[in-house]
Formats: structure tokens, C-alpha cells, sequence
């Protein structure tokens, strides 16, 4: 089955940068498709972007597109997003999750889910 696990989560000011890992452990990475969502208090999860098998990528959320970026390591097994300009907004649970087949906005298209990484965006 194979598990994910997310890190690089905490807290920062509004306009920082932060980059949050997702390593994989009991499969390749480079062979899914991998997704990265977040749940706000109160709110419902949503999809954020996702990497595909061949490397392309797909943007999914308004609220982050120009600000965040997805990459991939194969040799270290880990997904990336790379967080910028980080609003207040932004506060959130952070998941990665890997995809059944390609990638999608809803997470009933994901198998594999890490235990999230809180980010707290505050002065």
C-alpha cells in the first residue's frame, strides 16, 4: 500500500516562503500521480494542484494559482509545494495523497493520504 508523510509545516508571517515535503515509503513516487490539499478550520478540504506520472502538473485552487509551485525528486522519492507570499488565508492542514489513476480535484481520486502538516500564516 505504502504510505506518505508530510513535513515542513509551521508557523510563518504574511509574504514568507515556505516549502512542504511529502516523502514516500513502500512505493516509487514517480509511478502516481500525487496531489496536495489543504483543510482550513471550519472549511472543506480543498484541492490545491497535483503532479502527474509524466511530470506534467495541474492547478486546481484560484486562491493559490501564481503563488504555489509542485516538483518532484525521484531520487529522494518526495513530492514538493513550494509556498509563496503566504496570506493569513493560507492557514491550513496540508495533505499530499497519491492519486488512484491521474490527477484530480477531489480527493475520492486519492488512495493514499499523509497525516497532514499544520501551516499557521499570522504576525
Amino acid at each position: 500500500q505504502g504510505q506518505l508523510a508530510e513535513s515542513g509545516g509551521g508557523l510563518v508571517q504574511p509574504g514568507d516562503s515556505l516549502r512542504l515535503s511529502c516523502a514516500a515509503s513502500g512505493f516509487t513516487l514517480a509511478n502516481y500521480a500525487i496531489g496536495w490539499f489543504r483543510q482550513a478550520p471550519g472549511k472543506e478540504r480543498e484541492g490545491l494542484l497535483c503532479i502527474f506520472k509524466s511530470g506534467g502538473r495541474a492547478m486546481y485552487a484560484d486562491s493559490v494559482k501564481g503563488r504555489v509551485t509542485i516538483s518532484r525528486d525521484n531520487a529522494k522519492n518526495t513530492v514538493y509545494l513550494q509556498m509563496n507570499s503566504l496570506k493569513p488565508e493560507d492557514t491550513a492542514v496540508y495533505y499530499c495523497a497519491r492519486a488512484y489513476s491521474v490527477c484530480s480535484r477531489e480527493g475520492s481520486r486519492y488512495d493514499v493520504w499523509g497525516q497532514g502538516t499544520p501551516v499557521t500564516v499570522s504576525s
